[in-house]
């Protein structure tokens, strides 16, 4: 029996495709490429914007024309936002949501055998139950995802997350450092821990432990190097937090602080729990504490009332402090969210119009950051050979910059090697062993 596998969304969601991946190859699966006839076709979904419940119905409709016979199972957000839509999907066989992407394996073999379908969504917004999926065998030797918490709570105007993903619920702190030695074990250098909201990591739990803690006990692991956090609320760091991760080694320095906006009102109809003057605190004090600190953002433009005058505040704040990199995402309504009933939605083109602006800003923040570090010798964790540069190997630095050496052969892939820093092309580094 062959399976394939498609996933949109978060690095969460990436994480839960690979080891969902791991149970079909121990239940007797080969998995092929998703463009490949297969017996079961597995769509991990996600529902952040309507185009990504479109990409979904796109994709489901793929499988079905690759084999009108197979098993098709959606999972994930768009599943637990919309089970009866997605099961009325034609071909649609099983309908799984985002905590229960562990039972895959009976339910797909169930649909298939006994010829029936399959929907078990369960409700999540109480559910504080961390459904336990883990890597073993991972195809990628340089760098780890592990998610080590699910849910959120925050319910910000525009996101339809905790009605998909539910309750915060975090994975037992035991379990996490034995699966980090695990990693280590099979030569891992970098592990990366995910969340939905990853800042609330232990709120749940009975023992009072923090993400910190959990850091902390990582960097004792030997053979780990280095350690990154994924998408992160800015309030996380306080000045105990900052006096605590600046003794660390292995911490890389490139935090990813979710924004969404410059702009004092807008943060107030977005329900974001800070306003600019504590965000632009929060760099300040991560940028005076943090040797190479590298900072990135998200921000939505178009929100609902947003004026030419909120979005100004919003480019002027993104001019001031020099982010090294800001992912702009023009506002999509979500049926079920505050926002989408809210008055004056903003005009498709203007969205338009402002995204461009932020991302002509970005670049040229991103331009000069890189250029800071010319001249200088970096570690970089090589992870393979670059696709679009024949004899040249990419990785990363610590503080997330992208590297590109020329090597002539791929025994360089998964080391950590020190590599002097000497120009800037597009949006990477192009850098020479001395």
């Amino acid at each position: 029996m062959k399976v394939a596998f498609y996933t949109l969304g978060c690095r969460v969601n990436m994480y839960e495709s690979e080891a969902m991946t791991e149970k079909f190859i121990r239940d007797g699966y080969e998995v092929v490429d998703f463009s490949e006839k297969a017996d079961v076709y597995v769509i991990n979904t996600c529902t952040v914007t309507n185009m990504g419940d479109k990409k979904s119905r796109q994709v489901i409709g793929r499988a079905r024309r690759l084999n009108s016979k197979a098993v098709i199972a959606v999972v994930g957000c768009y599943s637990q936002i919309a089970p009866d839509e997605v099961k009325e999907i034609p071909g649609v066989n099983v309908v799984l949501g985002t905590r229960n992407k562990s039972e895959i394996i009976y339910w797909v073999n169930k649909a298939r055998d006994e010829k029936v379908k399959v929907v078990s969504v369960n409700p999540v917004l109480k559910d504080k139950k961390f459904d336990d999926l883990k890597i073993e065998d991972y195809q990628d030797k340089t760098r780890a995802f592990l998610k080590i918490q699910d849910g959120c709570n925050r319910f910000c105007a525009y996101c339809l997350i905790p009605y998909a993903r539910g309750a915060v619920c975090s994975k037992d702190h035991t379990k996490v450092i034995e699966e980090v030695r695990e990693l280590a074990a099979h030569g891992f250098k970098e592990v990366i821990l995910s969340g939905i909201h990853i800042a609330s990591y232990g709120v749940d739990l009975d023992e009072k432990i923090t993400l910190v803690d959990i850091i902390e006990e990582i960097e004792k692991i030997d053979g780990i190097e280095r350690i990154r956090i994924g998408s992160i609320d800015p309030t996380f760091f306080t000045d105990e937090v900052v006096m605590r991760i600046k003794k660390l080694k292995k911490l890389c320095p490139h935090f990813h602080l979710s924004m969404q906006s410059g702009c004092d009102e807008t943060l107030k109809r977005m329900n974001r729990r800070y306003d600019s003057k504590k965000y632009e605190e929060i760099v300040g004090v991560l940028r005076d504490n943090i040797k190479d600190v590298s900072i990135t953002t998200d921000v939505i433009v178009g929100f609902p009332g947003e004026t030419d005058e909120e979005f100004n505040k919003t480019y002027e704040f993104l001019k001031r402090i020099k982010l090294t990199k800001t992912h702009v995402f023009k506002y999509s309504p979500r049926e079920g969210t505050k926002a989408a009933s809210m008055d004056n939605q903003i005009d498709g083109n203007k969205k338009e119009e402002r995204s461009k602006l932020l991302i002509e800003l970005s670049n040229k923040n991103e331009q000069e950051f890189m250029r800071k570090f010319l001249g200088h010798n970096m570690s970089v964790l090589f992870e393979q050979e670059c696709n679009h540069k024949p004899g040249y190997f990419e990785g990363y630095t610590s503080n997330y910059m992208k590297v590109l050496v020329p090597f002539d052969c791929d025994s360089v892939v998964g080391k950590i090697l020190d590599v002097k820093l000497d120009d800037v092309e597009g949006e990477n580094i192009i850098g020479k062993m001395e």
